[in-house]
């Protein structure tokens, strides 16, 4: 089994230690000379680093700087690398085409989105589950739509998530107000941190968890790519009902499941009560660009006073959003025709592939992998390292963009967290340097 070196980590530790961002712009005050009177608001102030990702694609940047010969592939941020299906994108080109025509232009659409995409929603991810297209509010994304459930909860709720997850939960809490002060560990004291890992099945010991007004739950789960089981998801639907709180239950990657987990958490008798659902078309269908996605607010999930929430959401959707736009929706529609979803199919199966090549590359150099089988990452574990020194290391000797697990949380340390997403050509080539590094 391959054993990080530890002679080999500090100096790579500084490197890619996300930066600070409040520095800067100390600087740039100074420089301007001048100031308004507008206070900060002070919940920016709490977050400590820059957003992930950008943080990453900073880095990305950086290393190409200093190697501009080598050949730096990424398996790091999340985005799709393969065309859009040709059904699909003539069916946006077509409905652009129209907006130039007398018959074919519209303006506004209704905001919680074309009615025909939301029957077809519900039709094709919700078959045999009571979602009523009403229940279905189309958007511009899931991670929108988080901020749009954070503004419509508000700063006085507590919230749960898993640990490691997805960093928008906890930053959009921050910026809502819901989050406290973080401490050195980098947990934020007014947000419960359900610990997620091999020790537990990555299922969070319920038993042991405080109750919050809002957990957030992703499955499959990134960054760790485990799709929680039917039993675990009984046992979370449980635990909101008799503690009285909202499970926000994100489903993008749910097109990814090649087993029996559930896709939905709706498939989990009594979820109708107790959770929302977000879900996308950025993943299994390549729209990371396009920017289509939905969200399920079931008529059953009431506040304290009885009061239905999707009338509150619906609220906060037109009040925020204009719509998705009418060309994505297009978009979306040609995605769920009997083509367009055989077409969409090939695009996971093409990345699971993907993925299958990156866990039989980190197995046999005697690495322990999680993930890629239900969905499009792998999670590999390095026994007492640190995450940011590891993705420095394969960064500087492989030209490999990874993320580190730590960036997902503090149960993240020790991980790194590879993308499958990607060109074959550069999936194989990614392979054969790994195998060279950890040999």
């Amino acid at each position: 089994m391959y054993k990080f070196p530890a002679s080999t980590l500090v100096s790579h530790a500084i490197i890619l230690q996300p930066v600070i961002v409040q520095a800067s712009f100390k600087t740039q005050k100074d420089l301007l000379g001048c100031r308004t009177k507008v206070p900060r608001n002070v919940n920016m102030e709490k977050l400590r680093n820059g957003y992930l990702f950008p943080e990453i694609s900073r880095l990305e940047v950086q290393h190409i700087e200093k190697y501009p010969n080598a050949k730096l592939i990424s398996l790091g941020i999340g985005d799709t690398t393969e065309p859009v299906p040709q059904i699909i994108t003539t069916s946006m080109a077509n409905y652009a085409h129209a907006l130039s025509t007398v018959d074919g232009y519209t303006g506004y659409g209704p905001e919680q989105g074309n009615k025909a995409l939301r029957k077809a929603i519900a039709k094709e991810f919700y078959k045999d589950l009571p979602i009523k297209d009403t229940e279905v509010f189309v958007s511009d994304g899931a991670q929108c739509d988080i901020t749009r459930l954070q503004l419509l909860l508000g700063s006085n709720v507590t919230i749960a998530v898993q640990d490691p997850s997805f960093p928008a939960y906890i930053d959009s809490s921050v910026i809502i107000g819901q989050a406290g002060v973080e401490d050195e560990a980098g947990r934020y004291g007014s947000i419960e941190y359900m610990k997620c890992g091999p020790h537990n099945n990555f299922f969070p010991n319920l038993a042991t968890t405080s109750r919050a007004d809002i957990i957030f739950f992703c499955s499959p789960n990134n960054p760790t790519g485990h799709a929680a089981t039917r039993k675990q998801l009984e046992q979370l639907v449980n635990f909101a009902r008799e503690n009285g709180s909202i499970i926000i239950f994100d489903s993008a990657y749910s097109s990814y499941i090649k087993d029996d987990s559930p896709r939905s958490i709706y498939e989990i008798p009594g979820a109708r009560e107790v959770a929302i659902e977000i879900s996308s078309f950025s993943k299994f269908a390549g729209f990371t660009g396009v920017r289509l996605g939905w969200t399920v607010v079931p008529e059953e999930v009431l506040y304290s006073n009885g009061f239905p929430v999707i009338h509150d959401f619906n609220r906060i959707v037109c009040t925020c959003f204009n719509g998705a736009s009418n060309i994505a929706q297009a978009g979306g529609l040609a995605c769920l025709s009997s083509e367009g979803f055989l077409a969409v199919r090939s695009l996971v199966d093409y990345y699971m592939e993907n993925a299958k090549i990156l866990v039989e590359t980190f197995a046999s150099v005697g690495l322990k992998v999680y993930g890629g089988t239900n969905a499009p990452y792998i999670w590999v574990h390095f026994p007492g390292s640190n995450s940011w020194d590891v993705c420095t290391k394969v960064l500087e000797k492989a030209h490999i963009i990874t993320i580190p697990g730590s960036g997902f949380g503090p149960s993240g340390e020790e991980f790194l967290r590879i993308s499958a997403f990607g060109h074959r050509e550069s999936i194989l080539e990614a392979s054969s340097r790994l195998k060279s590094l950890f040999q």
